[in-house]
């Protein structure tokens, strides 16, 4: 059980770090990203702070992931 484990969450955490910054970079590139003035909108606030959270849940998961492989915890 415990490797199934520790594979999944090193495999989220891998996953989400890989993919996530490949959409911010599509998202920042986006016309609807900045105003007239050149000024974040709320489209790319928004997007910003939920990749932000997934890459963080994603550093969570993959610290997760070697505390379990490793035994820490107990």
């Amino acid at each position: 059980m415990i490797p199934v484990l520790v594979t999944l969450l090193i495999l989220n955490g891998v996953f989400n770090a890989v993919v996530w910054p490949a959409f911010y970079r599509r998202v920042a590139r986006d016309e609807r990203s900045r105003d007239e003035r050149g000024h974040a909108t709320r489209f790319l606030v928004v997007h910003t702070v939920l990749i932000a959270v997934a890459l963080v849940l994603a550093a969570v998961s993959i610290l997760a992931g070697i505390i379990a492989a490793t035994g820490a915890w107990t």
